[in-house]
């Protein structure tokens, strides 16, 4: 197939396209530190536009509180890599989406940004489903190697679709409110 896309993306993208197509779910992504990649390998699958409804890159706070509806005190109060503002992304894609599943993104790809608490490598994932108990948050932060940003974001895209099968484990125990 002719794509721009590493091999293991795409491949992760189809899979994700036929469980979710076999399941009848359409799925949505919002996406910060990968900034596209996960709605463009989803996108690279000829087809996909039946399934997949929509994707959100929220690079900056204010984007993610306009578009998202993240809470600007969310953002002041845990900062834009926590489990809390991932889940008020997941949230937010799934209210301006047709989507039955969402799955949300936000990290420090690198190489600055990072800090002791979250160093670079730090991407927070989560997934909302329509319907379920929004008290009922499946949330997890993840420390990826730091083999450079493309690493990093790649590490990340490949987590998110993982969190998009049907069949996909909770991200983590719920965690708590944020």
């Amino acid at each position: 197939m002719d794509t721009i896309l590493p091999d293991q993306l795409v491949e992760a993208a189809r899979k994700v396209l036929e469980a979710n197509r076999a399941a009848g779910r359409r799925i949505a992504v919002a996406e910060s530190c990968t900034g596209g990649l996960v709605s463009a390998a989803l996108t690279e699958i000829p087809g996909s536009s039946d399934v997949f409804d929509v994707g959100f890159v929220t690079y900056s706070n204010e984007a993610k509180t306009e578009v998202l509806k993240v809470s600007s005190d969310v953002l002041e109060t845990f900062g834009s890599v926590s489990i809390a503002v991932a889940w008020s992304m997941a949230q937010g894609a799934l209210k301006r989406s047709t989507a039955d599943v969402a799955v949300a993104i936000t990290g420090i790809a690198g190489p600055d940004g990072g800090s002791e608490k979250k160093p670079v490598g730090t991407v927070v994932f989560a997934q909302a489903e329509r319907g379920a108990d929004p008290q009922h948050i499946v949330a997890d932060a993840r420390h990826f190697e730091n083999n450079g940003r493309a690493g990093v974001r790649l590490q990340a895209a490949l987590c998110a679709l993982e969190l998009l099968m049907p069949d996909a484990p909770a991200a983590a125990e719920p965690a708590e409110s944020p």
